[in-house]
């Protein structure tokens, strides 16, 4: 059995560490509109199509459902969105934005132009570099063993 290679040659590492560097850049920006990372990620999802349910909420952004509803129930706190039982089936809680809700997609405009800026780097090669992690994630998601 060889040794595990050093951390730095590590792919999962890498992602790890730059994960771990664009939520800390996020960071002051989203505490001066009172959100986590993962808060204003739930309100992303929203944004591109309100009226989801928990579960439809937790799939985009590859969570539980149990992960997204103490979430959402702090964003529902903070008068961001509400959640309301489907009148088709009472089973599923459906998520809406609050006019505060859609108000706050104005006040985040887009966090990633200053990603763009901090990194230093082009929106070409970043969007590559977005591409080129999306299709490891898609390789990987698609030769997951099934659960036990």
């Amino acid at each position: 059995m060889s040794a595990p290679w050093p951390l730095d040659e590590q792919l999962c590492f890498a992602v790890y560490a730059a994960n771990m560097a664009i939520q800390r850049s996020y960071k002051p920006m989203l505490d001066r509109l009172g959100l986590t990372y993962p808060q204003y990620l739930a309100l992303h999802v929203l944004w591109e199509e309100d009226g989801r349910t928990i579960g439809a909420i937790a799939q985009r952004l590859s969570l539980e459902s149990s992960t997204v509803t103490p979430l959402v129930k702090r964003l529902e706190a903070a008068g961001l969105l509400m959640r309301e039982r489907d009148p088709q089936d009472e089973r599923q809680v459906r998520v809406r934005l609050t006019p505060v809700g859609h108000d706050m997609r104005d006040r985040c405009g887009c966090l990633g132009e200053d990603l763009i800026t901090r990194s230093g780097m082009g929106v070409d090669d970043l969007r590559a570099l977005k591409d080129e992690v999306q299709s490891l994630r898609r390789a990987l998601e698609r030769r997951e063993p099934a659960a036990a």
